[in-house]
């Protein structure tokens, strides 16, 4: 169980209560969690995901320096049949789950994420290199991760850009 809170106080008061009906400890401050680091800022807190990130690029096999400048060529557009089918498409469905996972800290790679999500079930050559694309450029940007500020008021926007009729599969 992971208790935070800015009242240390209140926070001993919930640890001591817990303790009465659960045996447990306190490790001390979260520094990592189910793959998550967590480090505190001056004005909030910053996660990320660097060792996560270095077993994925490991497991991909990427051994070269190249890296990426955007997750995704310009004007790329998968479908279904790009390339030829892979025959074991194993790898590439365990690096995009492992990149699904890692959109928890990396937003930037969330839209491409989800496109190479949805050829998961018949995975092509295209598909498998442009999840390798995907590893370089996180590979680039390895520092990256979510800064979550004290002094923020929770607002969320999000913009929007369908452009449904430029969709190649339907």
């Amino acid at each position: 169980m992971v208790i935070n809170g800015d009242v240390a106080s209140s926070l001993s008061d919930l640890q001591s209560y817990l303790h009465q009906y659960f045996d447990m400890k306190s490790l001390g401050k979260l520094c990592y969690f189910l793959g998550l680091e967590i480090s505190d800022t001056v004005d909030g807190i910053y996660l990320s995901q660097a060792k996560y990130d270095s077993d994925l690029i490991s497991r991909a096999g990427l051994t070269d320096s190249k890296t990426a400048s955007t997750p995704l060529e310009a004007d790329c557009r998968l479908t279904p049949l790009d390339g030829t089918p892979l025959k074991d498409p194993t790898l590439y469905r365990q690096l995009v789950v492992s990149l699904i996972y890692l959109t928890i800290t990396r937003p930037d790679i969330a839209h491409v994420v989800h496109i190479v999500s949805q050829l998961m079930t018949s995975p092509h050559t295209a598909h498998h290199s442009t999840v390798l694309r995907i590893l370089r450029y996180i590979k680039g940007t390895r520092l990256h991760g979510l800064h979550i500020s004290t002094d923020s008021l929770l607002v969320l926007t999000s913009y929007l850009d369908a452009d449904w009729a430029g969709n190649p599969t339907d």
